[in-house]
């Protein structure tokens, strides 16, 4: 058994500067410790917590609040966007 997981990590706008070296169309296959949480996987890649407004987790929304709890499945796709401004 493997204590790693292969996850996809999207990561659009500004945040694409904490992507891992290679990272093509803003998203990059990375590992992860098998138990991560999307806040650990964010974390081991220094997204600042308050850059993450919109996460989805294989598509579906993931509140703040859930974050630091909701474990990685091998193959699971995580994608963020950070708040954006407009006028």
């Amino acid at each position: 058994m493997s204590d790693k997981i292969s996850v996809t990590l999207k990561l659009y706008a500004s945040l694409g500067t904490y992507l891992p070296p290679g990272a093509e169309r803003n998203a990059a296959n990375v590992d992860a410790d098998a138990g991560a949480t999307i806040q650990s996987l964010l974390d081991h890649h220094n997204v600042p917590p308050e850059a993450c407004h919109l996460v989805l987790l294989n598509g579906v929304f993931q509140p703040r609040d859930v974050r630091a709890s909701a474990t990685l499945s091998e193959g699971d796709a995580v994608a963020v966007w950070p708040p954006v401004a407009g006028g």
